[in-house]
């Protein structure tokens, strides 16, 4: 079978799995797990092949005219290079990892059946939009993973937060669609043609005629898909749907389809500096404050959430810098990482019964009842704060090294300018970054407090793939060498500058969160424990300082639906103050990272607002004036009908007399006209 042959069924047998997982649900529950894992895994392996075929040489190219439209045409086209082959490797691991991880943590979820088959969907879409060499197809898949997000997020919906997340996820994301679609035709035009190879020998010809516009237009979808500012703000909400699917979305699909979409079309936004500048801009705005809003987070998940959209920053930083060898590494490297956080965040979920640190805080020896996460939780937490030998060192180290590259003036696709802003914001990121993991670390694993509850071993299903994601967590970095021909032949290597740089900014960030760790959990030790109060009695709580995890977790992480599905109950935990070294580092921007810099209200008030009053005044002009000419149409022919009704007696006498009557007024009105007549 030919290697273009195997790719089509890499995106092809997870659709199909998606469809007869949506056909027999009902009718046949027992074949959903299979249809959803084993389809999912056969693509994996697919993938695997491919990228062994191809082995990073030559890109294949392969293509049939889809229709004809009598201008620029759409065809069917794989388009399958060293990034295309390598970031399938990775959406077809970590989506088999999610849905065997699924199988176990929604085993009592109703809607179980539904959701593997979106899950499948969601792969089958992602995998479209990486083979794609066509731009047109490529929005195929683009826009089928919004569907998906939108269902997924929304997956418990008799929750407002989740109804509302999945809302938002889709309007916010549209908003960066629209002008997205308009960059598309722009670029086509341009080129001639929607395939990715004609429109790169476009750029190299130098056919572009408004590379500006297009590369901004383009650019704003990116920012809605990849979760940059400033359309951002989707992301942590989306933390609404279920833990398996955030690590699906996280890792390897829909934020990963806009840093991937550049990184295939990285000419035509270096064709236009100044796009490059904004790209930089925008990378470091989103890194910074990203990581910043992560050391307020109290849920686990939003801290996760936040993490994301940083490390998706340090993708669009090296893209700014004209390197998308070290953006998809990085890609590659963090999907790993990131899919382990995520699963690794839904075992403790399950096990402490809450999403809340603050919660987590107060309880003692959580590690002991859960080792598998707790040992690859901190491998993972190491390689996102870049420690070496970790898989997250080696792919940060090659975005600050392209930085670094940039900044002195070497760079010929970009201005020395976003090289310093870049290197600049990736270095403060790397200290804030592994600030924001030790936290988490220290949060989760290390409270004092009552015992955690033990509710056994966790499933096989679960903490096994917890490992297998491990290993790449650890030693992909270390393939960097041996995997260069993938990567345009770059050889992604540590520099001594940035590894001094990168690495002793992270090591400052940690110590600094442990010892401020430190000393807020002998100041919680010393103050009182928070009377329970009404809180405890309502929960049934007895009255001595200590309520439930539930209660304790609204402080700022509400509990969703799968915190009480997954959980047998929920642990006794004392109210004393948690001990949050985050509060110390931000002082007084505590409060406002907390809410993501209130760019929630701001959009409220420059868009929601003007967007609901336009609408109420459109109401108020349709119903009361376009409807008041409406009803005034129908009025006066029913007022019309009402007088002539009254005629209408059914009386012969009557209409004899007023037909006699009417003729007397004929004779008279004839002989006056002609007298008139005759006297003139």
């Amino acid at each position: 079978m030919s290697t273009p042959t195997l790719a089509v069924l890499v995106p092809l047998l997870p659709f199909l799995g998606a469809l007869a997982g949506l056909l027999l649900g009902r009718t046949a529950p027992g074949f959903v797990k299979p249809l959803a894992v084993l389809p999912t895994l056969a693509a994996a392996v697919l993938a695997v092949l491919v990228a062994l075929r191809q082995g990073g040489g030559k890109a294949i190219d392969t293509a049939t005219e889809l229709t004809p439209t009598g201008s620029v045409p759409i065809e069917l086209s794989l388009h399958l290079d060293g990034f295309a082959v390598m970031v399938a490797v990775l959406v077809g691991l970590v989506a088999t990892c999610v849905q065997i991880y699924s199988t176990a943590y929604l085993r009592e979820d109703p809607r179980y059946p539904s959701y593997a088959a979106l899950v499948s969907l969601f792969t089958s879409a992602m995998l479209l939009v990486v083979y794609s060499g066509d731009l047109m197809v490529l929005l195929v898949g683009w826009e089928i993973m919004g569907i998906c997000s939108y269902f997924l997020v929304g997956h418990y919906w008799e929750t407002e937060a989740a109804r509302s997340a999945s809302l938002k996820a889709f309007l916010v994301t549209k908003l960066g669609d629209v002008p997205f679609l308009i960059g598309l035709f722009a670029l086509a035009t341009d080129a001639g043609s929607f395939r990715i190879t004609k429109i790169l020998g476009t750029v190299a010809a130098g056919g572009l005629d408004h590379p500006t516009l297009i590369a901004l237009l383009l650019l704003a979808g990116v920012a809605g898909k990849s979760a940059q500012f400033p359309l951002h703000t989707w992301l942590p909400d989306a933390m609404a749907g279920p833990t398996p699917v955030s690590a699906l979305i996280h890792a390897a699909t829909m934020v990963a389809a806009g840093v991937y979409f550049v990184a295939r079309l990285l000419p035509v936004f270096a064709a236009s500096r100044a796009a490059l500048v904004v790209l930089a801009v925008m990378a470091a705005v989103t890194m910074v404050g990203s990581a910043l809003a992560a050391l307020a987070q109290d849920d686990i998940k939003r801290v996760l959430a936040y993490s994301t959209i940083g490390q998706l920053g340090y993708m669009t930083g090296a893209l700014a810098v004209g390197d998308r060898a070290a953006a998809v590494f990085h890609l590659l490297s963090h999907g790993a990482f990131k899919a382990l956080l995520f699963l690794g965040a839904g075992v403790i979920i399950h096990a402490a019964g809450t999403n809340s640190l603050a919660a987590m805080s107060r309880m003692d020896g959580l590690a002991k009842r859960i080792p598998d996460a707790f040992w690859t939780m901190t491998i993972a937490l190491l390689a996102l704060a870049a420690f070496p030998p970790f898989a997250g060192f080696f792919s940060k180290e090659a975005v600050l090294v392209a930085a670094e590259h940039t900044a002195g003036g070497h760079s010929e696709l970009a201005p020395s300018a976003a090289g310093w802003v870049v290197l600049v914001a990736g270095v403060l990121t790397a200290l804030l970054t592994a600030a924001y993991a030790t936290r988490l670390w220290l949060m989760a694993f290390r409270g004092r407090g009552a015992a955690a509850p033990d509710h056994g071993k966790e499933p096989v299903a679960m903490t096994g793939v917890l490992w297998l994601l491990a290993v790449p967590s650890v030693g992909f970095g270390l393939l960097a060498g041996p995997l260069s021909d993938f990567f345009d032949g770059r050889e992604l290597t540590p520099s001594l500058t940035t590894s001094v740089l990168g690495t002793g900014a992270a090591a400052v960030g940690a110590v600094l969160t442990y010892a401020l760790w430190q000393r807020a959990q002998a100041q919680a030790a010393l103050a009182p424990a928070v009377p329970a109060g009404a809180g405890a009695a309502t929960a049934g709580a007895p009255a001595t300082g200590a309520v439930p995890a539930s209660v304790v977790a609204a402080e700022s992480a509400a509990e969703s639906p799968e915190v009480a599905e997954v959980t047998h109950d929920h642990p006794i935990v004392s109210t004393a103050p948690a001990a949050d070294p985050g509060r110390a580092l931000l002082g007084p921007l505590h409060r406002h990272a907390a809410v993501g810099f209130h760019l929630d209200a701001v959009y409220d008030r420059l868009f929601v607002r003007p967007v609901r009053a336009a609408a109420a005044l459109v109401r108020f002009l349709d119903r009361e004036v376009v409807d008041s000419y409406v009803r005034g149409a129908g009025l006066g022919p029913r007022l019309l009908g009402t007088l002539v009704r009254r005629a209408q007696t059914g009386n012969v006498q009557s209409y004899l007399s007023a037909l006699l009557a009417g003729a007397v007024v004929l004779a008279i009105a004839t002989a006056v006209l002609a007298n008139v007549n005759a006297g003139s």
